[in-house]
């Protein structure tokens, strides 16, 4: 069964009902062996995009994962990413921001990491923390050092997503390409992945107090999510929404994504002109008479 990127697009300006979307959906593969056999073809046409990429040096690619805990954010990168040459490709991981971090504005820790052109830029987590997990708890707002008549919690989720926006449309006029990956857990599939990190000596180093602690506030991230999608995902930035209950299958989703991404971006390697062309002839020849 062929993966359609489109089919878990979010379209642009329509109210997203997370409700709606599904966590799981029918496996692509029946085995294991066969899911296997199709993300290694997945991740050897990704390399050598990766490498066409590099070596036209015209765009950037930024690729953005969110989710709730335990969603499969490491593991998708991790696995998808599993082919690319490293030299082409920057992975970060923001948390709570730094002290430093907090004497900027919002987009500032994640714009000094933007990728180069030719370059993937992998982001887990990113800037849309800030109205996600701050939507959530509001009170973090307080020890941002804002002016008390920019922290109006009537106005001031419009106007993060408006700077986003902008950011966003700004990269994208300006050669960077931005896919932003929501994986989608449910409430019930985060619980059993807690309890198996438990149970597991070399996971449960993952869980915490604080961990379980968010999944009271579940319904109001999801919310977050839901007003977040909506008022983000345009055409030049859009975003997806994975099942991510069943890994294999959301790994395969999101690798769909990653390759049609770079497919569209009509990549060339650099043309020889003639001039280089007898350049290369000469280093040739030189080459010839060492032996």
């Amino acid at each position: 069964m062929r993966i359609h990127s489109k089919d878990f697009r979010v379209k642009t300006g329509k109210k997203v009902d997370l409700k709606k979307w599904p966590t799981i959906v029918k496996p692509f593969c029946k085995t294991k062996e066969q899911y296997q056999t199709l993300l290694e073809k997945h991740v050897a046409e990704l390399s050598a995009l990766q490498q066409l990429h590099y070596a036209s040096n015209r765009y950037a690619l930024l690729l953005i994962f969110q989710g709730m805990d335990s969603a499969g954010k490491d593991g998708a990168i991790r696995h998808v990413m599993s082919g690319v040459n490293p030299q082409g490709c920057d992975v970060f991981s923001f948390k709570q921001p730094s002290a430093e971090e907090l004497e900027h504005d919002f987009l500032w820790r994640t714009t000094c990491r933007l990728p180069e052109r030719g370059r993937i830029g992998v982001f887990n987590r990113s800037y849309y923390e800030e109205v996600l997990i701050v939507w959530v708890h509001p009170e973090i707002l307080r020890t941002q050092r804002l002016p008390e008549a920019l922290r109006d919690e009537k106005t001031i989720w419009k106007e993060r997503y408006r700077s986003i926006v902008d950011l966003e449309r700004h990269l994208y006029y300006n050669g960077t390409r931005i896919v932003k990956i929501f994986l989608n857990l449910s409430y019930e599939e985060q619980r059993k992945r807690f309890l198996a990190r438990i149970d597991d000596p070399n996971k449960n180093w993952k869980v915490s107090s604080s961990d379980n602690h968010e999944r009271k506030y579940w319904k109001d991230y999801m919310e977050a999510y839901e007003d977040c999608l909506q008022a983000t995902s345009t055409h030049h930035a859009p975003w997806y929404v994975v099942p991510a209950d069943d890994k294999d299958n959301a790994r395969l989703i999101v690798s769909r994504i990653v390759l049609d991404a770079l497919k569209d971006l009509k990549m060339a390697y650099p043309k020889t002109t003639e001039k280089r062309r007898q350049e290369l002839q000469a280093i040739g020849k030189q080459l010839k008479r060492e032996k």
